[in-house]
């Protein structure tokens, strides 16, 4: 029933929103409050996004508080931009004191440094100030920046019964209690709870004899992407944080986290693409010319380094003039064979799949690419000799081409990747642009010296 609700909601996404418009029009604030309370806070959201910025205002306006909190959170990043400008510092306080410690800290992060002194100034519970000023000091892209402070300890030398009573108190500050952290008096990270042995447990036993004291954790000045890889690794819900002393600070739960994986995967494709710079489409010209241009120069540069191969074996083209038709065939494969392997290093890389010796993942791709290459030339021998009727040595000439140039340009597509990771360069820009560019220009080198070779000039 819930599914064929969301169904029907989709489909009538836009009568709705006409139908908001419509009392936003009238301002017939009863009915429009009575409509609204039958949605999520994320379709909620999703109505304000295609709302113009007054009407989105005026329904803000309308919502309670705490709705009004989670719906900030869920808005598209530039519509919540402009709707954090049309509020006051007083009325952002109210909404973050709301949220947790670290979508509240995201909220004001996004505000001029002026501002957030100003809003965290409104914010009247003194804890929940302090705590998004720590997390504040964080970089975004560590496990600090990314963690909230709300979590469930106890103390390895409470009892069971004193254990149960402090944790109801904790759990209503906590959204959603993933673990039990259990700590010592230093309040460093020592292990975890079952809530299964602590309800059966008995009432004066003491913490220290039922906890579990293995436990995986990172570090608050861990990389972003290190923490996701080890959730994503140990299938993990939520991921305590400590510091170089191993103090717990707070966690990190699985929300978090495929934020973080779902913008680095865009990310990646938009550097595979030949993007340098994170924009979105509705970004200005100057933004997106400044995040393509780059690539198209390189690529330019990649094209006028072709031609000036192909015009120096000109020779060979005046006797051999069919040899030019195969040129943009050598071209694709190159570029293609270097993208797909380029790719999967870079996706091995980002899961931290890839181990072994890089010699020994070159001669595995040596190998595929001779398969690969036999194969593919053989069907091109084929067609070039029946279908356009070039001499044996031509059809020769290009099936050799094609099996070292598709060997070549998957050597190309592993090495890069690995090299520019080692070098602690993001191995996404080895793809795309990168080395197809890279890649047409061997091929089309190769593809002229096989020939000079073979056909004897």
């Amino acid at each position: 029933m819930a599914e064929e609700n969301e169904n029907i909601q989709f489909q009538l996404s836009d009568e709705l929103i006409e139908q908001v418009e419509f009392l936003v029009e009238q301002q017939n604030n009863k009915e429009l409050q009575t409509l609204l309370k039958e949605f999520h806070y994320a379709d909620i959201a999703e109505i304000l996004d295609e709302l113009n910025l007054e009407d989105a205002m005026y329904v803000i306006k309308l919502l309670d508080s705490e709705t009004t909190s989670d719906v900030l959170m869920e808005l598209d990043e530039d519509n919540r931009e402009k709707v954090l400008k049309n509020l006051s510092n007083k009325e952002i306080a109210e909404e973050v004191e709301e949220l947790d410690t670290d979508d509240a800290a995201d909220i004001i992060a996004e505000l001029p440094e002026d501002r957030q002194q100003e809003v965290i100034s409104h914010i009247e519970d003194e804890e929940h100030k302090e705590e998004i000023r720590e997390l504040l000091a964080y970089d975004e892209d560590t496990a600090g920046g990314l963690m909230a402070k709300e979590l469930v300890k106890v103390y390895e030398t409470w009892t069971v019964a004193g254990c149960l009573r402090r944790i109801r108190g904790q759990a209503k500050e906590v959204t959603r209690v993933h673990s039990i952290y259990v700590v010592d008096k230093q309040n460093r990270l020592i292990g975890r709870l079952s809530l299964k042995d602590l309800i059966v447990a008995k009432s004066d036993q003491k913490i220290t004899d039922i906890y579990i004291k293995s436990v995986d954790s990172v570090n608050v000045h861990d990389d972003a992407e290190d923490v996701a890889r080890v959730m994503q690794k140990y299938d993990l819900e939520a991921i305590p944080v400590v510091d170089n002393n191993q103090r717990l600070l707070g966690r990190i739960t699985i929300d978090d986290i495929v934020d973080v994986m779902k913008e680095e995967a865009e990310k990646d494709y938009q550097l595979a693409a030949g993007i340098t710079s994170d924009v979105e489409a509705d970004d200005s010209i100057w933004e997106l010319t400044k995040a393509r241009l780059p690539w198209l120069f390189i690529g330019m540069f990649g094209g006028i380094g072709a031609a000036t191969i192909i015009t120096n074996f000109q020779t060979v083209l005046n006797n051999y003039a069919i040899l030019l038709s195969f040129v943009p065939l050598i071209q694709a494969t190159a570029g293609n064979v270097g993208v797909q392997s380029s790719a999967i290093v870079v996706q091995g890389l980002a899961n931290d799949t890839i181990k072994g010796e890089i010699l020994k993942r070159l001669f595995k791709e040596f190998l595929l690419g001779l398969v690969n290459g036999v194969a593919i030339a053989l069907v091109a021998i084929i067609i070039s000799h029946f279908f356009f009727h070039t001499a044996y040595l031509v059809s020769l000439t290009i099936g050799a081409a094609l099996i070292t140039v598709i060997i070549i340009a998957a050597l190309i597509g592993t090495f890069i990747p690995i090299f520019l990771d080692k070098r602690g360069v993001d191995p996404a820009v080895a793809t795309g642009p990168f080395i197809t560019t890279s890649n047409d220009i061997f091929g089309i080198l190769l593809y002229f010296l096989i020939a000079k070779m073979i056909l004897g000039f």
